[in-house]
């Protein structure tokens, strides 16, 4: 029989079940959770992420402790340095931060929204030194 504990419940959140709070790890993204966490016992944190003002200085350098990390882009793109490289990820991209990876997210359209999925939920993140210089954010126009 499989596993009910309250650790492994059955969850299915709606839209509207859950709202955008600008009270996650950004104060310039709004966050929705998806009721994973609660639903694992806090083993798997799912929400979605996006823009809520434009990125100025955008995250800075950090690492996540983590075991499990991926961002799956749904809207828009945004622009992450991981250790001395730039990526572009754009709608329909899913990237795996492998635990401990150094990175930025330094730039992102207006209109971006990903999927984020962590293990564990309440995993931590570490500011770090910049290991190399960071490129400049688009600025948002009124027609962005």
């Amino acid at each position: 029989m499989p596993d009910q504990s309250p650790a492994n419940l059955f969850s299915h959140v709606k839209p509207d079940d859950t709202p955008w709070l600008g009270e996650g790890l950004r104060d310039f993204f709004l966050y929705r959770d998806l009721g994973v966490a609660a639903a694992t016992g806090g083993r798997v944190l799912a929400q979605l992420v996006k823009a809520n003002a434009p990125p100025e200085q955008g995250t800075g350098w950090h690492q996540h402790v983590a075991e499990f990390h991926i961002v799956v882009m749904l809207k828009g793109w945004a622009r992450f340095m991981y250790e001395d490289k730039e990526y572009l990820v754009a709608a329909g991209d899913c990237v795996h931060q492998r635990p401990g990876i150094t990175h930025y997210l330094f730039d992102y359209s207006p209109d971006m929204e990903y999927l984020e999925i962590v293990a564990p939920a309440d995993f931590r993140t570490l500011d770090v030194e910049a290991p190399c210089a960071v490129p400049a954010a688009t600025p948002w126009t009124e027609a962005a």
